[in-house]
């Protein structure tokens, strides 16, 4: 038998973490690596939050899971907590963003359809999104590396260039419903619209009678120095999808609605064996203690301008290697001038630091949350010492 007993899909390194403490993993061998990568945005308290644990533990011990054919008091109790501090009416929770993000489709559907407009069905998506790996979320993004293999695509979507409004509203035809956007475009190569871009949308939204779904999977739960990144643009979306720090590192998602988003999501339309089960309600709680208040969310916005000044400063002194720095709070990104997959690989073999390589030539720079200056001191160190020993062969 030549393949591996997990499905090669994942091509994936030496490194074999085997136990995290706080914001370092530590490998197989017993090497320590510092840990910005964050299970790509998803560790946002970091490794072994003793009260994340804690929450885990005490579910676990008392009730891991029933049908949803129950009444839900977990659930019921994350769901008010999210409506409190969102925009949203209800909530639906889920296993993944992927699923989020299919729900998010789904109820934009059903609201035109519910309606009575049925033939509203056709989200505008934009170029270079990442919403997911399901047929509908590949077929949601214009990346034809994630199509190939997998066609036909599910139809119902159409491209557009992302922060183009003229496009957007050109866009527009009949059939459409919606449209589907990162606030900010994470494996996309952390790519920040204009201030306007956003806001024009929902005015356009407004205007059509479309709807707004914003995939927050990334941006969300406190990673740019608000809840959820839709706040620093001025604008409340219908629709939007969470995952990743939602849990902390507990698989978990949600689509969060306005009443009159939600309006076609009726008994029967929509399920999940999995989706809001007490363990993951008791995570997510847990991970609300610590986030969801404005002395935290403002620690992450200083952390984040102190990383970012700080590599800003630092980028100078490679001029051929590195272009800028992208980002918000802590959801930053370094453009480099090559491919950056050799640059984060040679960060994590030979500096023990860990980050994700991403669209647009970029390097993701997604610590925990948690992270205090000396992490930020840490990370500078590695990055230096990379970057001295990478240029010099790399970079012409």
């Amino acid at each position: 038998m030549s393949i591996t007993p997990l499905m090669p899909v994942y091509p994936r390194c030496g490194f074999r973490p085997v136990r995290g403490e706080h914001c370092h993993l530590i490998g197989e061998d017993g090497a320590r690596y510092l840990d910005f990568a964050a299970g790509i945005a998803v560790n946002a308290l970091g490794h072994s939050h003793a009260g994340l644990i804690g929450a885990i533990q005490r579910q676990a011990e008392t009730l891991m899971h029933v049908s949803n054919l129950y009444g839900s008091p977990q659930g019921e109790k994350l769901a008010q907590r999210l409506v409190d501090c969102t925009f949203a009416d209800t909530v639906f929770f889920t296993n993944s963003g992927a699923e989020a993000v299919e729900c998010a489709i789904k109820t934009a559907r059903a609201y035109h359809a519910h309606v009575g407009n049925a033939h509203k069905y056709e989200l505008i998506t934009f170029n270079e999104a990442f919403h997911g790996r399901t047929l509908a979320t590949i077929s949601a993004s214009s990346q034809e590396k994630m199509h190939k293999g997998f066609e036909p695509l599910l139809p119902g979507f159409k491209y557009v260039e992302f922060g183009d409004l003229a496009a957007a509203e050109a866009a527009i035809g009949p059939h459409t419903a919606g449209f589907l956007i990162e606030p900010i475009q994470g494996e996309g190569g952390i790519r920040v619209p204009s201030e306007g871009f956003l806001p024009g949308l929902r005015a356009l939204a407004d205007k059509h009678d479309l709807l707004l779904l914003l995939d927050e999977v990334q941006t969300g739960v406190a990673r740019t120095g608000t809840f959820y990144a839709h706040e620093q643009f001025g604008v409340t979306p219908d629709i939007l999808a969470s995952a990743k720090g939602l849990g902390g590192g507990f698989p978990m998602g949600a689509c969060l609605a306005t009443e009159k988003a939600a309006r076609g999501m009726v008994a029967g339309t929509h399920g999940s064996t999995y989706g809001g089960n007490p363990l993951a309600m008791a995570a997510s709680n847990a991970v609300l203690d610590v986030v969801a208040n404005e002395a935290f969310l403002a620690d992450v916005r200083a952390k984040g301008d102190l990383l970012r000044a700080r590599l800003e400063q630092f980028i100078g002194n490679y001029p051929d290697l590195f272009t800028e720095v992208r980002g918000r709070g802590l959801l930053l990104g370094l453009k480099l001038k090559i491919e950056p997959r050799g640059f984060v690989a040679h960060l994590r073999d030979n500096h023990q630091l860990l980050t994700v390589s991403g669209g647009e030539q970029t390097v993701r720079v997604v610590p925990p949350l948690v992270i205090d200056e000396s992490h930020i001191d840490e990370f500078m160190a590695k990055l230096s010492a990379g970057a001295a020993s990478f240029a010099p062969q790399e970079v012409a």
